[in-house]
């Protein structure tokens, strides 16, 4: 199962490629694509589809036996996104006429200085040129070959290095992408590389958006293969662990409706039209109620017979950093799926969702943790409050445990991914 892992973190670099290989997976699997601004047609039972949104989103969806107003829907979210890199328009910048360098910003809460040093390049989307204006072409784009790398200053021109070094995006995060040339003058290098590997003429390029990424493949490691070590586990372990989940039990139609709901932008808040902010998944579910022949009350129903599972990667006990942590409440690799809970409610879990989560992990023989934060340290959030500020539902925010959570490489247990994969089919199951 760990090996689907890594092909699948290696099949998606940014949010867009994720999107792709999920869908790739669920029509591999019977689902069907259905296109939101068409007409729904009637819900029946056993019906598989999904739905995508701005490319980089993307929900499926399992019809079952009871209807929705009766039994509700089993929902599993998590998030396509991961802390990087946005190239900029107009991104190349000439140093003393020889060398090109990228124009960059940080998408989300990355560790800057993990990314120093690291053979990395360029995947996202491009805008091609049609005869609609309103409906320009989107082509997805996976670079695969080191392209660039962010050169760390040497030690002996910052002796301070290794007592702590304020970083700026702008001045010592900008990569090196390579000399100045002829046809550089003329279309930019960028450009051509765009071009050469798309197989379309500069003048064609609308706008693009384009991410960084590590080229270096995921690997397990440890005296007994026990960990993954990897980009973009946070939370691309849970995409998969949900879609390992649905596809394992979609041959057989289900009592409750089953949801996978992969959302983007987490990293940046939700609060986009393909984020957990936003009322898409809330109509979609709507639509369903009212085919399957329920009216806007029946949708409310559906909703307080639901339940969630908010799935975003948990803090694991560090080693060497024992003291940033409660001193009962940490969790640690190979313990487990973990769920979070907070005072200050930034996470979904009270004791009724928690309960009903262990029992699921119960249920499918897998060990359990709890993770609340240190009583002096401010914790961050995730999806599951998001997503019930749209709609009210009972749910809980779990993860697994990793290490060194937004770095360009994260460190995560192999047999947490199995233990998360059997609970969330036992919760579809």
């Amino acid at each position: 199962m760990i090996d689907h892992l890594i092909q699948f973190l290696g099949e998606s670099p940014v949010n867009f490629l994720a999107v792709r290989a999920v869908a790739k997976r669920l029509e591999a699997a019977g689902f069907e694509r259905f296109d939101a601004s068409a007409a729904m047609g009637s819900i029946q039972a056993g019906a598989k589809f999904y739905v995508t949104k701005n490319d980089s989103s993307i929900s499926a969806f399992q019809v079952g036996e009871q209807p929705l107003a009766e039994n509700g829907f089993h929902i599993i979210c998590a998030h396509a996104d991961s802390p990087t890199f946005r190239i900029k328009p107009n991104p190349e910048i000439r140093v003393e006429n020889k060398i090109v360098k990228l124009n960059v910003e940080v998408y989300g809460g990355a560790i800057l200085s993990t990314w120093f040093d690291r053979p990395l390049s360029i995947a996202g989307r491009v805008i091609v040129r049609t005869d609609d204006i309103m409906h320009p072409e989107t082509m997805l784009l996976h670079i695969r070959r080191p392209l660039l790398t962010i050169p760390s200053l040497c030690i002996h021109f910052n002796r301070q290095v290794n007592d702590g070094v304020k970083l700026s995006v702008q001045k010592d995060m900008q990569p090196m992408l390579g000399f100045v040339t002829e046809s550089f003058e003329k279309n930019g290098l960028l450009v051509q590389i765009i071009c050469k590997e798309l197989g379309i003429r500069a003048e064609d390029i609308l706008d693009f958006d384009l991410y960084l990424y590590d080229t270096t493949p995921a690997c397990v490691l440890g005296a007994s293969d026990e960990f993954i070590s990897a980009g973009r586990l946070d939370d691309l372990s849970m995409v998969h662990a949900g879609l390992e989940a649905m596809l394992a039990v979609s041959d057989k139609v289900p009592q409750t409706t089953r949801i996978l709901a992969i959302f983007d932008n987490e990293e940046t808040g939700s609060h986009t039209k393909q984020g957990a902010a936003s009322p898409f998944l809330a109509s979609m579910i709507q639509r369903m109620v009212l085919k399957q022949g329920g009216t806007q009350d029946d949708y409310y129903r559906a909703v307080e017979h639901a339940f969630m599972i908010s799935a975003d990667n948990a803090h694991a006990f560090h080693p060497n950093y024992g003291e940033k942590y409660d001193p009962v409440c940490h969790p640690m690799l190979g313990g487990g799926p973990v769920i979070k809970f907070n005072a200050a409610q930034k996470y979904a879990s009270d004791a009724v969702s928690a309960a009903v989560f262990e029992g699921i992990c119960r249920k499918a023989g897998v060990p359990c943790q709890r993770f609340v934060n240190h009583s002096d340290v401010a914790g961050g959030s995730t999806l599951g409050n998001i997503l019930t500020a749209t709609m009210p539902l009972a749910g809980v925010d779990m993860g697994n445990p990793i290490l060194a959570m937004h770095s360009v490489r994260e460190t995560g247990s192999v047999r947490d991914h199995e233990y998360c994969i059997r609970a969330f089919r036992a919760f579809y199951d």
